[in-house]
């Protein structure tokens, strides 16, 4: 078996392990929170048949083991239950409300990569100098301050002092586009509207740039500190000795080997967006998965809430797959020993 094939099986089986792990916690959690959920989606005037009639239809007073045994059956069924909150199936909510999230995470994932990597490899290039200290004091700055903070201050400074960017939503309502697929960038292109496509990349800029901020911080400051580390190795003098020009021995010879552990973090604030993107896409008035979660979560909608868990965490898992299987492609050693195993 080829090694990179082997790393993806065990990382799959581990990353299934991991799941079943989760969906058995956040079940059991869903359900040891106090509040009744039949009392809080009927409301107070229910009466006590309409009480006992949603109990009995969402198995609550039957044995948590018995609930997650219904629970596990209609998973593997494709069904997720129906949200109490919006009363639709649960993966017709997750299926409205999951592109937009994952469009704004993609965003702010190649913002932190084309903006936080070069702004590292530029201050380890020129460490000590102005320049240098200017990244790292922006760069501080960014991983400092949490995401809604930034929210703020870019949608007072860009949208109302100088109103470049939109305030709120994904696109302007005067555009009607046919959601197809959900994603709104793929959708404009579908319909062949590339004014649409120009106005929803105009509104995801500021939520993405305040999602993407810490990450480039941290994506900054760990590549110049492992670049100024490999700066000192013997190999990176030989190569200017030789006549080198610097910035192919910046680019090739320092930036590639620290290049793995900013991947890692980056793959893993990637991951966490997933989960932290609520308080942006409340600000910005986003309509994606995070914020429904919270949603669900402040009304004890078991169902809604299991389902987003698993759906984040599912995700979680697969970007970190990703980045090992990247990180294996990039470090020669990780496949040798994949071999050797």
């Amino acid at each position: 078996m080829p090694p990179v094939v082997r790393l993806l099986a065990k990382r799959l089986g581990t990353s299934l392990i991991v799941l079943a792990g989760v969906s058995m916690l956040i079940f059991a959690i869903a359900r040891i929170i106090p509040g009744d959920p039949a009392r809080i989606a009927l409301g107070p005037n229910a009466t006590a048949e309409q009480l006992a009639m949603l109990r009995e239809r969402l198995h609550l007073d039957d044995s948590i083991v018995v609930q997650y045994a219904y629970f596990i059956r209609d998973l593997f069924q494709g069904d997720l239950g129906i949200s109490l909150y919006t009363n639709r199936p649960v993966t017709a909510d997750i299926a409205q409300f999951l592109p937009a999230t994952l469009e704004l995470i993609v965003v702010a994932g190649l913002m932190m990569v084309l903006v936080g990597l070069p702004l590292g490899i530029i201050s380890a290039r020129y460490r000590g100098s102005w320049a240098d200290n200017l990244i790292r004091l922006v760069t501080l700055l960014g991983v400092s301050a949490p995401s809604f903070v930034w929210a703020v201050i870019l949608m007072l400074l860009f949208a109302f002092f100088l109103p470049i960017f939109p305030i709120a939503g994904r696109i302007t309502d005067s555009y009607t586009i046919d959601p197809v697929t959900g994603f709104l960038f793929i959708d404009t292109l579908l319909a062949g509207n590339v004014a649409a496509f120009g106005d929803a990349a105009w509104h995801i800029i500021l939520p993405a740039f305040a999602l993407a901020l810490s990450g480039i911080g941290q994506a900054a400051r760990l590549t110049r500190s492992n670049m100024v580390e490999t700066y000192d190795k013997p190999y990176i003098e030989m190569a200017q000795s030789y006549g080198f020009p610097e910035s192919k021995i910046a680019r090739r010879f320092a930036f590639r080997p620290s290049l793995i552990p900013s991947l890692t973090i980056i793959g893993l604030d990637f991951a966490a967006m997933l989960g932290n993107a609520f308080l942006v896409e409340a600000v910005f008035a986003w309509p994606g998965l995070s914020r429904y979660g919270v949603a669900v979560i402040l009304r004890k909608d078991l169902n809604a809430i299991v389902g987003t868990v698993l759906i984040i965490s599912a995700m979680f898992l697969v970007v970190n797959i990703v980045v090992d299987l990247l990180i294996a492609f990039i470090n020669p050693r990780i496949r040798l020993s994949q071999r050797a195993a």
